[in-house]
């Protein structure tokens, strides 16, 4: 008998039906529960497309619930709000971060009102609302990380105020979870807002679009020096183990399919905590130009990347395909 015939050898017999399949991965299927949706909230109203990520919109307060509501009836459960300005000054210190005109603070209580079953993350950074693109305070040049995680942290609370269930730290600051959570504390919010830290989060190229639509790319220099180094394990895995010891509820891989080692990892060292990765703007973009152009099949690759993130540890992953994706997990009719 030769060795490809030898009965530990054959594979096929295991997954040639659909339940024999998902028996093989009993533990990545994927439902709207693992599935947040990013959305881009600007001062101004209307439904703007946005050029740079086709298919993906801005959205004024006013014209959220008419946008959410078919998702939340398809099962969403979840969402990631991103704040936009386009007339509102952008200054040295962030001030519109967190002020009363901000778009993500004036959508809060409405979306509250509107969903009170819907789970509201919010975005915490100050690249979308310096002058400088940074994602801290600046001092003398560079950056003051003892300045920028306290003021990191009063937009926290400002958002936990205006009923945010999840703060989502993106700016990699050292000591910010920690600040946040001190800062949550006491305000009345120890135990009632989740912190998920974006724990590993890469100086990528993968950005882009996102920038685009954000308006936030920095005006001089780059983030390589508090967002870690494409190439770098251990600094993942230390940044990680760090949030952890500060309180994080939540941990978080970004970007995605290029660092579902770095996904693997994460669980493995942390199962005890819910890991979220992020499909990025730039993700995004490469699947639907890609399919637009014919070089391959959307959902079928779609859902190939959807699997392999589960597969490495992903519980929740926070992509701009998700009504796309509601509309393919949502019960058909039988008639």
């Amino acid at each position: 008998m030769s060795k490809s015939t030898l009965p530990s050898h054959i594979l096929h017999s295991g997954f040639f039906h659909p339940v024999l399949r998902s028996w093989q991965a009993p533990n990545v299927e994927l439902t709207p529960n693992n599935l947040m949706f990013p959305l881009f909230i600007g001062e101004e109203q209307g439904v703007v497309p946005l050029p740079s990520m086709p298919g993906v919109f801005r959205y004024g307060c006013s014209n959220l619930k008419d946008a959410l509501q078919p998702l939340v009836d398809k099962g969403l459960k979840s969402i990631l709000l991103f704040g936009v300005l386009s007339h509102l000054p952008k200054d040295e210190k962030a001030s519109h971060a967190d002020s009363v005109k901000n778009p993500v603070m004036m959508a809060l209580p409405r979306l509250r009102n509107w969903f009170p079953n819907l789970v509201i993350a919010c975005d915490v950074c100050l690249c979308s609302y310096t002058s400088h693109g940074h994602c801290g305070l600046m001092k003398d040049g560079v950056l003051d990380n003892e300045a920028s995680i306290a003021r990191i942290a009063e937009v926290a609370v400002s958002y936990a105020n205006a009923g945010a269930h999840i703060i989502a730290p993106s700016d990699m600051m050292d000591g910010r979870v920690g600040a946040i959570k001190e800062y949550l504390i006491k305000a009345g919010f120890g135990n009632r807002v989740a912190v998920l830290s974006y724990s590993a989060k890469f100086a990528s190229g993968f950005y882009g679009p996102f920038r685009s639509v954000t308006k936030s790319a920095p005006v001089f220099s780059d983030r390589k020096c508090y967002q870690l180094p494409p190439g770098s394990q251990g600094l993942a895995a230390r940044a990680c183990s760090r949030d952890v010891e500060e309180g994080c509820d939540m941990l978080m891989v970004k970007p995605g399919l290029p660092y579902l080692d770095i996904v693997k990892k994460t669980k493995e060292n942390h199962p005890e905590y819910p890991l979220f990765v992020f499909q990025v703007s730039g993700e995004y973009a490469m699947l639907y130009h890609a399919a637009k152009a014919g070089a391959l099949d959307l959902k079928q690759a779609l859902e190939e990347v959807l699997l392999a993130m589960r597969r490495a540890g992903a519980d929740c992953i926070i992509t701009y395909f998700t009504p796309l994706i509601l509309d393919w997990l949502a019960p058909k009719s039988k008639y």
